[in-house]
Order: structure tokens, then sequence, then C-alpha cells
């Protein structure tokens, strides 16, 4: 099929453009609470259009000709696995910025046969040449953000593999097809994804490779104006002729591994050779009768389990959604779960973590008592579990089957290292960041360690049935995007559409896990035009240092599963580029 024929399914889907806060504007009071799950006409002020419906398949993610290309992957008798990867694969190509194969890979899978959910990890590891004595010997304190030394092993090929071989009906040939297509012939640029190009247009342009494959005419490609990538074609062509290995055995992996020893980078062969992804069991907590899904540490998902389990302590229902008591106790817990972030996730395989005991409600219950109704805590410890920015994109799929796909995928930092290895066509992440250089910390820099990592799929079933596959992409905002749609949707009655689109607020100076402190003044917190004045005045009685913002609030996609009707709901992120893609 043709690449323009994906054009076609543009108009009946694509949001119309207009920002987060011109949505989100109205400062009126709350909206009638519904039955969960059960949309109405976007007349509501505080949504921006409808829920998408369709009945046998839906795709979700930030920019349209990927949604587009996954359904037809569905349309052509692909399951949620083969559309993901196959939207995955125009991901990297249309918003380069965010995602790629030099990045890595998260995903909760819903298989329809089995009635059981599957994690998979799929981020890389640290080389096994470097060490924290290496730093110390350059006098490096912290890991920094661009260049060759927070490279990790990009996992995102060897995930797309065991998603593929595990769940997967279609070839590599196939479901890359697409996408090579698109990278040789070019596709125009959306106006969001543009924006966030033009702004590492300077840091590119310090790496030669970086500029020729991101900047063509010395400058980065502007909303409308089409974009080639025939490297990037390239790679993909040698993973459909020789799978994997063609990343971590072959041309690709070779082309890495010379760049970095010819740039003081300390990649060696067996770092990819050795690479593996990790089939995981997600984790749960039950929150009001729905059981929310995350993946484990390496990761921070289970930090919204957490912020869920000291939430359900409180009548959210009668606060109302914006109000100064929702948005106070929601910033109390999250200052109490991430002081646990900080502490206790880690690579699981280098140590012994009390992620059961965190996600407990007895801890919940001790926890809640350090949490001040009227007033904004300055700091927040670590709990005791008795044991001896980020650039991302979120998609997901569901099927006409009910198989379900939630996906994330990341460079880290906008275009992550900012290095594109020679000719390979792809930016390398910068994820090896996040390590600590404390000794004593558990996520310390250790060789073939997987760093702490961001990036969360998330996933709810109700009854043991499928309910919501959706993910909130954007750094530290993740969880505590996760946890506001969620509040919004089971606590106050909003649809999968309107939960995306209300205000959202963030709270910034949380310790962190590479042992930078938190913040002495209780951080900060700040909101969207959709939260009014009243309210802001009401938390800042309460001690929180809050600000309107139109920064970053992430970027939401979901798909609602309606067992009752037999159709699906998409919701996409309004902040975004993006659809949700149905038929």
């Amino acid at each position: 099929m043709s690449r323009f024929s994906h054009i076609l399914f543009v108009p009946a889907v694509l949001i119309m453009s207009f920002t987060a806060n011109s949505c989100l504007a109205a400062e009126g009071g709350t909206q009638p609470l519904r039955k969960v799950g059960y949309d109405r006409p976007a007349r509501n002020p505080h949504q921006s259009r409808s829920a998408v419906v369709a009945e046998n398949g839906i795709v979700a993610t930030s920019q349209p000709l990927a949604a587009q290309v996954g359904v037809d992957v569905l349309k052509q008798g692909g399951n949620a696995a083969d559309a993901a990867i196959a939207t995955s694969a125009m991901m990297g190509l249309v918003e380069p910025m965010s995602c790629g194969i030099g990045g890595d890979i998260f995903l909760i899978y819903w298989d329809a046969k089995t009635k059981k959910l599957y994690g998979l990890n799929g981020s890389g590891r640290s080389p096994y040449k470097l060490s924290r004595e290496i730093f110390a010997q350059k006098g490096i304190k912290e890991i920094p953000t661009e260049g060759l030394l927070p490279w990790s092993v990009p996992g995102c090929v060897a995930g797309w593999d065991d998603l593929r071989v595990r769940f997967g009906t279609k070839s590599f040939k196939e479901l890359l097809a697409p996408a090579i297509e698109y990278a040789e012939h070019g596709f125009p640029v959306t106006e969001i994804i543009a924006g966030g190009w033009a702004s590492s247009q300077s840091s590119l342009k310090d790496w030669p490779d970086s500029a020729k494959t991101y900047l063509p005419g010395g400058r980065a490609p502007r909303e409308g104006e089409m974009f080639r990538n025939p490297n990037l074609a390239a790679s993909y062509r040698k993973i459909t002729n020789q799978g994997r290995d063609a990343f971590y055995r072959g041309d690709i992996a070779r082309a890495i591994v010379a760049f970095s020893e010819a740039n003081g980078g300390y990649f060696s062969t067996k770092d990819f050779e050795d690479h593996t992804s990790d089939w995981v069991e997600p984790v749960s907590t039950n929150y009001r009768g729905y059981d929310v899904w995350e993946l484990p540490p390496n990761g921070q998902g289970i930090a919204v389990l957490e912020i869920l389990n000291l939430l359900e302590g409180y009548d959210l229902k009668s606060m109302g959604p914006g109000s100064a008591d929702f948005i106070h106790l929601f910033i109390e817990a999250k200052k109490l779960a991430y002081a646990d972030r900080a502490k206790f996730y880690a690579d699981p395989a280098f140590n012994r973590l009390p992620t059961a005991e965190l996600i407990s409600k007895p801890y919940a219950e001790r926890r809640r008592k350090l949490i001040d109704s009227k007033r904004a805590a300055m700091d927040a410890p670590a709990g005791d579990p008795k044991l001896a920015l980020g650039d991302t994109i979120y998609l997901t799929v569901v099927d006409k089957d009910r198989n379900c796909c939630s996906l994330i995928q990341s460079n880290f930092h906008s275009f992550g290292s900012q290095v594109v290895p020679g000719d390979v066509g792809f930016v390398m992440q910068n994820r090896g960041q996040l390590f600590a250089l404390d000794e004593h910390h558990l996520n310390r820099f250790e060789p073939h360690k997987r760093p702490f990592h961001t990036i969360i799929p998330a996933f709810a079933t109700k009854d043991g049935r499928p309910w919501l596959s959706f993910g909130v992409m954007g750094g530290d905002m993740q969880p505590q995007g996760h946890v506001q749609v969620l509040v919004n949707m089971i606590d106050f009655g909003m649809n999968v559409q309107e939960a995306g689109d209300f205000g959202r607020a963030r709270h910034n100076g949380s310790p962190e896990p590479t042992g930078e402190p938190v913040a002495s003044d209780g951080g900060k917190v700040t909101v969207e035009s959709g939260i009014t004045n009243e309210t802001i005045e009401e938390l800042r009685r309460r001690g929180h240092n809050v600000m309107r913002s139109r920064g970053d609030f992430g970027g939401y996609q979901a798909i609602m599963i309606d067992s009752e009707h037999g159709t699906l709901r998409g919701g996409t992120e309004a902040r975004k580029d993006g659809a949700a893609v149905g038929y």
C-alpha cells in the first residue's frame, strides 16, 4: 500500500489544533459525576473533543501518521503486537527526538488467549568497560547528559523481537515496510514535534553525524516541511533481512562500537552480544475495585501504586476534580512515594528490592499518617519497608480479539545523548545519566547494569478483564500523570478523553535516584489553566509554591475496553500532535 493512502484516514480522527491551555481555559466549577467510562458530547469545557469509538481496533500515539500505520496493520490481519511494532518503528522516524532504535522500550501485553498480562523490560545495560573509578579519575562527579559517557545499550530492537516472537504474527519485513517507505520518500513534520526538534538544534550541531542526519540544510525542519532519513531506512532494512542480530551482532553494532572506540567511549561488541530483554511479572494494587498494573523496578511504575494506596484513604469524590483538597493530598502523597523512589528503585539484578512491601496496603497506612491535610510538607523522608527531561513516546493498541499492548519507548532527553554514531540514522540514548555515582546508593553505576528508568507503561483491569490500556509520557511527570488520569476516571467519573484533557498539576523538587537531594522549600507546583485561581490561592495558603505554566505536563494516550457494549473508546493527548485512530 502506498504511503499516501494513510492520509485518507486523517480527517475522521485528527484532533483540532490547539494547546492544552486553550482547551482547558474554563475557570468554572466541576462537572456532574457520571458512571466511569461513559462518554458524552465534547461540549464540556474541560474536554478537547469526543473520544474515538470503534469496534475492531484502535491505535493511539503522539503522531497521526504513525497511528494510521498501526491501524493499517490491524486491517491487514495483524494483531496488537504487530501493530505496536509497526507504530513504534514509525515513531522512531517521525518523532526522533523522543524515541528510536537507539533507545529503550517497556511494555505490558494482555493476551486474549491466556487472559493474562505479560510485562517486558526492554532496557539496556551500561558498558562492561566503564566504572565509577573511571568517572573519579576524570574528575566527574555527575554523569553528563550529552556525549558518549551516558550511553547504555539500546534495548528497542530486542524488545520488538521478543514481542514479535511471543505474540506477533508478522515478519519484520512486513512490519517495518511502512516506516522504511516514509523514511526514504519523506513525511511532513508536525507542529509540536517541529518545536521540539528546533529546541535541540544547537546541541545537534556539535556532532557532525547528528547534524547531517537531523539538520538538513543546517537547521531543524519546520512544521509542514518534508523530512527524509535514508540512513534510518537502511538500518531498518538490515533488521528486516537479519532480524535482531543486525543490531546486536551485525553491521549496526559494529558501527556503534567503532564510533565509540574512535570518540572516547567504552562500548565493546560484548556489550551488544550479551544484551537481553526480560519478561517480568507486572505488579498491581487494587484501587476502588480496579486493579492497576505497572512494571517493577528498574522503572518508576510502582510510584503510581504507592500514590494510589495513599489516596485511597480519602474521599476524593466529594472533593471534586481540580479542587485544592485533592491537589494538596495528591502532592503530599507524591512526595512520600518519590522519597521511596529515590532510595529503593534500582536494577533488581544487583539488589534485593522491597517492591512488595512498598506497594502494600499496610505500608500505605503507616505512611499516610505523615500527611497533613492542611499543610504542605517541606521534606518527605523515605520509608522503612523493613528490608536488611525527558523525551518519550507512548502508544497503545487494542485489536479485534482484545489483545492489548501498552508500550513506551524513549531516548531519555530530547535527542538523547545528541550523538548519531556514523551513518546509522538514529541518535543514541543518554539513559545512563540516571545512575548515581555514590558507591552506597542502590542505583550506583556498575558495569553491565540497568540504570533507574523513568518510562512506564500502564494497564488496568476490572473483575479480571481488561479495562484500560494507557500511559502518560514525560520524565518525572509519568507517575503523577498516571495517578491523575486514573482518579479523573475512577473517582470523578470522566470519560477516557476528558480524563486526559483535564488540567493537571505537577510537583517538582523530590529527591532524585541519582542522589540529588530534596528541595529545601518543599519544591514547586505547576498547574495548567484548567485549575482555578481560587484553588491556587488555597494551595498557597497551605504552604505550596504554586505557579501557572505551559510546561511539560506529559503526553497521554489511552484505550478503554467497553466490555458491556463490545466497543473501544480511545483518548489522545491534546498537548501533542497525536491521534487515536479506530476502525
